[in-house]
């Protein structure tokens, strides 16, 4: 949509588009390919053997393709999908508010819309395989993902609590019993380990267990947006309010990419590779205050490119938008 926009709608640009299309997917998967290399390797590492404390590789191919690297892929690659599905239709939705009923607006909509409500499942589907690859290798990590402090068989589903680290207990907790080993273990009686198990070898509970619950929740609004919305769209088009729900959830995507590699990397701690190398270990000899002013620093002008990212996207939706409505009533 971008692309035409800015090239015109020829022939000649749409091929040039879509060839660009194209060429950044093809760039940009093989950049998250060795990245999720390299990230999944400090959390399941393998392929190596240490030497005089340094880690020397014994197989390259064990060290890319470690045990978690499979599915953290997929499960990356499917969530960019998903980010980009209801970037799509939050912005034809915005642009339809707005009075452009063009065909070309409405087949994007639909487009995200059926992208986003068949690509959802299949998240779940991943993010299961995920979990039981995750409670193998890492199993403090799901306890803190959990909120589960005591190790037990038939572990409930902790739906809400306010984790105390102090006290290694949940306040204010609301659980559905045995639904944790249900879809842990695939086993309604399956034993879980909980947090205690792991002594002080175990991530800081609250922001673990609160950022996945972010990640499930926009989850599971997606799913039922995505698949409501197609329904809408079926039985004869979108509502207007649906339409400001999709505008209000253009970003939904990336907020769930970011509450989840939250739960993922908050969730390694205290190691920077799992078993082998701890955070402290590895800690920075510069002072404290230049480390924050660096993060400041970094988080700000992160902040400021984001802000101004969002304004010009919905800056070309409203300027296309208009500038359709005025060709169609001219």
């Amino acid at each position: 949509m971008l692309g035409i926009m800015l090239f015109g709608r020829g022939r000649v640009s749409e091929r040039v588009h879509t060839l660009a299309t194209f060429l950044v997917a093809a760039g940009t998967t093989a950049s998250a390919f060795w990245i999720l290399a390299l990230n999944s390797w400090m959390h399941t590492p393998a392929g190596f053997e240490m030497i005089n404390g340094q880690a020397h590789v014994t197989s390259w191919l064990q060290v890319i393709f470690n045990p978690s690297f499979p599915y953290r892929m997929v499960h990356m690659l499917i969530a960019s999908g998903l980010t980009v599905a209801f970037l799509l239709a939050g912005l034809s939705a915005y642009r339809s508010l707005r009075g452009d009923q063009s065909k070309a607006t409405q087949a994007v909509l639909r487009t995200g819309l059926v992208l986003a409500a068949l690509l959802i499942p299949a998240q779940i589907l991943v993010g299961d395989l995920h979990g039981l690859n995750t409670l193998q290798h890492q199993p403090a990590k799901l306890a803190a993902m959990e909120g589960i402090w005591e190790t037990q068989k038939g572990a409930p589903a902790v739906l809400f609590a306010l984790p105390d680290q102090a006290s290694q207990s949940n306040k204010l907790e609301v659980s559905i019993p045995k639904l944790a080993s249900l879809y842990l273990t695939h086993d309604w009686n399956g034993e879980v380990k909980g947090i205690k198990e792991f002594g002080d070898k175990h991530p800081p509970v609250a922001p673990v267990f609160g950022a996945f619950r972010v990640m499930v929740g926009v989850g599971l609004l997606m799913l039922v947006v995505s698949w409501w919305s197609v329904w809408q769209v079926r039985q004869g088009g979108l509502k207007p309010w649906m339409g400001h729900v999709l505008v209000a959830m253009t970003f939904s995507g990336w907020v769930a990419v970011l509450a989840g590699w939250y739960t993922t990397e908050i969730g390694r701690q205290p190691w920077l590779v799992h078993g082998v190398l701890t955070t402290a270990q590895a800690a920075s000899a510069q002072p404290a205050a230049n480390i924050a002013l660096t993060l400041v620093m970094y988080l700000t002008l992160y902040l400021a490119l984001l802000l101004a990212y969002v304004r010009v996207v919905f800056y070309l939706a409203r300027k296309a938008a208009d500038t359709e409505r005025e060709m169609t009533h001219a």
